[in-house]
């Protein structure tokens, strides 16, 4: 909010002062007042509105109207109407009043000026110019709320760059102006004013380096951009003429919200008397614009699918051809990542998250580059980031990036309501361990940190570490529905499983095979798999690792037993490298599937052929063709699975943004 200086008067000499456009400021007629006065009266130009109150309201009379009782009761406000044509063009008269002594008058002499910081506050797009607003130097959220938005300048606009546009000091072109915010200055003021005064733009310390702001010059087109405020710039003087001018200044952000910021930058302009050489600038008048830098949004599988992104790897020309089969379906774009650049890392869930951020004038896919760094840790930056693409990452200054550090541990659920509680981009999910051991694995503090500070998705820790892989993707899947919530919850379950052997041995299918088709695979009779009394306690064990999340998903997303749906699924317990014992699937996971839309990638389970159908397939059917979708289910079976992954572990998706603005919420 703009705030002003106290003016004092004397009636020993007269008073200059300046007054700011869409300001009230203070007058003390109280503290130099004559010894012996006991009233005071007003009167002032036609430009000056003079405002007084006295609390409680002074008993006056008809002689008296004009008169105001002095004391601490008092209190006088002056604004201007317009800025001034010249310097102390208008006058304030004060006249004090005793019962023992003459008339004594004071005279105050006012240089109006308009000074306004001007940005995107009402969240429209666009700067409107009016003097500056009561409410911008806050920030609110909510359909009603205020505040500008600032984006991170994290794309690569520059074809010659190797890095972001928020990384150098240059605005490569339109384009690259198009993801800052603009900020005007206008000013109003006489032809000699800026003769003895000064502006400042200026930025806290503490922000300086999450911010860089670059002035529009006006000399011959094209335009140039000089760096004012920045790392190790808090501040910049400014010199504007005289008389009516603006000043065009663009903002970008250089930092998302993380753990030790919450991402609000509040950038300001200050009005400084330097009339007398002889002394420090005196401060006359500050105003400030707070953005709030945009965060980083994931986006679930119930957003419509734009682009998919495959590895190709030796002897996975098969499910390639798949997935491309259901892209064109989907009418999406399909990216094959070659093989020189994935160097034989097919996992390409893990490696990155594709998400968006936006302001009300721009939309920027961002994606976000996970700290495994193995075969595809130079995909994001080389080949996703790029004009109009942005890139974010996060890098542990400690070590210790974990398995549970790969982003199919990394999801996030459809918009839900809980309670009286709107989440209407969803809430991210991720893995982690159930309590901290010397064994245990946890996704990384500083990946934890940077998901909770965007704050528009609320994240939900699950229970992971019992997996073999450690990823949420391997026990859950979200798909879209017309009906209830717009969605269904997947999840992984051996008692599914069980329930469905047990009914074909009771019809007669007891001797039906397990891995019928896959070549050099041991087969298992359904007969076999139910009398198998290991199998079943692991099982058993896997059922009450996925009960645990899904009463916690039930409870941080307000989900009923209608909104979930029973994938039957066996798992089986394998040592890792470090002894322990965890789960990994017993067949294609088939929760582990790709949504583009209605058009679902399925991993082939290979289960018991039933008069002449899979019937694994024909039980998934069930649950997911009446919402409306098609599933077809991709032979991933030596490609992907025995190497503990399936279909959604090796594709990924860039998806629509959400039509929802995200400042229209309140976390």
């Amino acid at each position: 909010m703009a705030q002003g200086t106290v003016i004092r008067v004397a009636p020993a000499r007269p008073t200059r002062a300046v007054c700011v456009l869409g300001t009230s400021t203070q007058l003390d007629v109280c503290g130099s007042a004559p010894a012996g006065c006991t009233s005071v009266s007003i009167s002032a130009s036609p430009g000056v509105v003079v405002d007084v109150t006295h609390s409680p309201p002074a008993k006056k009379t008809p002689s008296s109207c004009s008169k105001w009782p002095l004391g601490p009761e008092l209190e006088v406000t002056l604004s201007m109407k317009t800025a001034s044509r010249s310097t102390d063009d208008q006058k304030v008269q004060i006249s004090y009043y005793g019962p023992k002594t003459q008339p004594v008058q004071a005279l105050l002499y006012l240089t109006g000026v308009e000074i306004s910081l001007l940005a995107d506050v009402t969240r429209t797009g666009k700067v409107k110019h009016f003097r500056s607003s009561k409410h911008q130097g806050s920030w609110t959220w909510g359909r009603r709320g205020h505040g500008a938005i600032l984006l991170v300048n994290c794309d690569r606009d520059n074809p010659t760059s190797s890095g972001m546009d928020c990384e150098d000091e240059e605005v490569s072109s339109s384009k690259d102006l198009q993801d800052m915010s603009l900020v005007t200055l206008s000013t109003t003021t006489p032809r000699d004013f800026f003769a003895k005064h000064q502006l400042v733009l200026h930025v806290a310390k503490s922000e300086m380096d999450k911010v860089r702001v670059f002035q529009a010059t006006r000399s011959k087109l094209p335009s140039k951009y000089k760096v004012v405020l920045g790392p190790q710039q808090p501040c910049h003087r400014l010199t504007p003429p005289g008389g009516r001018h603006s000043m065009d200044f663009y903002v970008e952000g250089l930092a998302f919200p993380d753990g030790n910021f919450p991402g609000l930058i509040s950038l300001a302009i200050s009005l400084l008397d330097s009339s007398n050489p002889d002394i420090p600038e005196a401060l006359i008048f500050q105003d400030s614009v707070t953005f709030r830098v945009a965060p980083w949004i994931m986006t679930p599988n119930t957003q419509p699918p734009q682009e998919v992104y495959v590895c190709s790897i030796f002897e996975n020309e098969g499910f390639v051809k798949s997935v491309a089969t259901l892209a064109k379906k989907a009418r999406c774009k399909m990216t094959v990542c070659a093989e020189e650049d994935n160097m034989s890392d097919q996992w390409m869930q893990d490696e990155m998250e594709i998400g968006y951020i936006q302001a009300p004038h721009k939309t920027l896919p961002v994606v976000f580059d996970s700290p495994r760094d193995r075969g595809l840790k130079d995909f994001p930056i080389k080949r996703i980031m790029g004009p109009d693409f942005g890139y974010v990452t996060r890098e542990s200054q400690t070590g210790g990036i974990s398995g549970l550090d790969a982003f199919g541990n990394l999801e996030v659920s459809p918009p839900v309501t809980v309670g009286d509680k709107e989440y209407p981009l969803g809430r991210i999910l991720f893995g982690n361990s159930c309590y901290p051991s010397l064994e245990s694995q946890e996704m990384h503090q500083t990946l934890q940190d940077f998901l909770a500070a965007q704050q528009v998705q609320a994240p939900v820790r699950l229970y992971s570490d019992w997996l073999y892989v450690g990823h949420v993707d391997e026990f859950l899947s979200f798909v879209p529905a017309a009906d209830r919530k717009g969605f269904r919850l997947l999840l992984a379950s051996p008692r599914s499983c069980y329930r469905l052997f047990q009914e074909l041995q009771q019809e007669g299918h007891g001797d039906a095979l397990l891995f019928q088709g896959v070549k050099k695979k041991k087969q298992h009779k359904i007969k076999d798999i139910l009398s198998n009394a290991v199998l079943r306690e692991q099982n058993s064990y896997v059922e009450k690792c996925i009960d645990w999340n899904r009463e916690v998903l039930r409870r941080e997303l307000g989900l009923a037993e209608g909104d979930i749906l029973d994938i039957p699924q066996l798992f089986q317990l394998v040592g890792n490298s470090g002894g322990a014992r965890k789960a990994e699937a017993f067949f294609p996971n088939m929760v582990n599937m790709l949504v583009l839309g209605k058009h679902l990638a399925i991993p082939k389970p290979f289960g018991p052929i039933i008069n002449g159908r899979c019937c694994l397939e024909e039980k998934v059917r069930s649950l997911l063709e009446p919402l409306g979708l098609h599933c077809t289910f991709i032979d991933d079976f030596y490609s992907y699975h025995v190497r503990h992954g399936e279909v959604h572990c090796g594709t990924n998706v860039r998806r629509k943004p959400f039509a929802f603005k995200w400042w229209h919420m309140v976390p």
